[in-house]
């Protein structure tokens, strides 16, 4: 299964023209040269990495958090944990399964007032054969609705799932306000469930902190960390304390990242530069662009303040651009800019796309201070 496309409306200060296309169809496609694709059927690629890039407060959070919604739903095909409200919030999702493509659609309500989980309501299921379109034509028409009389139909539950079968792990959002103290317990749990050998930790903490050359998870409360050669024993408060901000995100992130390349689900990380040196997010980018290493399918999809750090795409199709006027609005550099390949993208800095600070309110601040 791979997700295609999303629409949104109603979604919190979002237009309701929210849409994301994570299907690739600017210029020419070489897949044997372009290492920010992913082929998953003939004539049909998405891509190993997708920037979204905007100024504070322009909506890049918000975008990822459409994403993680959908991804959600095609995951455990249920919505819960979200502390907001889901009324009115309308969701279009358009994915690949098995040679068919999927479009469903959905509008959201809240459940009982005590109750963090959203209701199901007027969903729509369309299928058609895939058949080697041309990108553009993907969403075109030739929808069949999905009426299948034996759906037992519950309000808490997406009839997705009498598509995918069966839950399981389709993405992980990584948010840059994760409690880290409290992620070191989830990563471990959860390289367990996706039976990744543990001995990956060690590969990836000396990349962090050369002075540290193993960490072992003991039990669910405590860890056995080996620094300079003295094996040590900590509780998951005791080792946030002991290792620096950086290392922690470093080691919980690059072990996602792990996970997402060996399985091939999708990894969503906000403020994918927050606690890390460039070159560490430089060549996690890199770890998905190698074929040899994501023979899954595997896509990063980030947000970041880094112009420069898109530099680091030749493409500009998987740039999206937030805005937050009256409402937050995103918009594909390739589409709206005409950004063609091999332009460097920290022609940011120029405010081109309006994404720098605003130097004016900072301005002003300094000379309040020196009065």
């Amino acid at each position: 299964m791979k997700l295609l496309r999303v629409k949104a409306g109603g979604f919190k200060n979002c237009a309701d023209d929210f849409e994301i296309d994570l299907a690739a169809r600017a210029g020419n496609i070489d897949e044997g040269q372009d290492c920010e694709l992913l082929k998953i059927d003939e004539e049909l690629y998405v891509y190993s990495t997708v920037g979204i890039i905007g100024k504070n407060a322009s909506g890049k959070t918000s975008a990822l958090e459409v994403l993680d919604w959908c991804y959600d739903i095609l995951s455990a095909f249920a919505l819960n944990g979200k502390h907001c409200s889901y009324h009115g919030v309308r969701l279009e999702m358009i994915f690949y399964l098995e040679g068919n493509l999927y479009k469903y659609s959905t509008e959201l309500d809240d459940a009982d007032v005590l109750e963090d989980r959203a209701v199901f309501k007027d969903q729509k299921l369309y299928c058609k054969k895939y058949d080697k379109m041309k990108s553009q034509q993907l969403y075109a028409e030739g929808w069949i609705e999905e009426t299948i009389k034996t759906w037992e139909e519950s309000e808490n539950l997406s009839i997705l799932r009498y598509i995918l079968k069966k839950a399981g792990v389709r993405e992980i959002y990584y948010d840059a306000f994760m409690e880290v103290g409290e992620s070191y317990g989830f990563t471990c749990e959860l390289m367990k469930l996706m039976e990744t050998d543990p001995d990956y930790l060690n590969y990836i903490i000396p990349i962090f902190d050369r002075n540290i050359s193993a960490l072992k998870q003991i039990d669910e409360t405590r860890y056995m960390l080996i620094y300079q050669g003295t094996e040590r024993t900590y509780s998951g408060s005791e080792l946030l304390r002991f290792l620096s901000g950086g290392t922690t995100k470093g080691m919980n992130l690059y072990t996602l990242a792990v996970m997402s390349l060996k399985s091939g689900f999708d990894l969503l990380v906000d403020e994918i530069e927050s606690y890390l040196h460039k070159t560490h997010v430089r060549n996690l980018i890199m770890l998905y662009r190698d074929r040899e290493i994501n023979r899954k399918n595997a896509t990063l999809i980030f947000s970041t303040h880094d112009c420069e750090l898109l530099d680091l795409f030749n493409r500009s199709d998987n740039i999206w651009v937030t805005h937050s006027e009256e409402k937050i609005k995103i918009e594909n550099m390739y589409d709206k800019y005409g950004c063609h390949p091999g332009c460097l993208k920290s022609r940011f800095y120029l405010d081109m796309y309006d994404t720098m600070a605003d130097y004016e309110a900072f301005t002003q601040l300094k000379k309040r201070l020196m009065q």
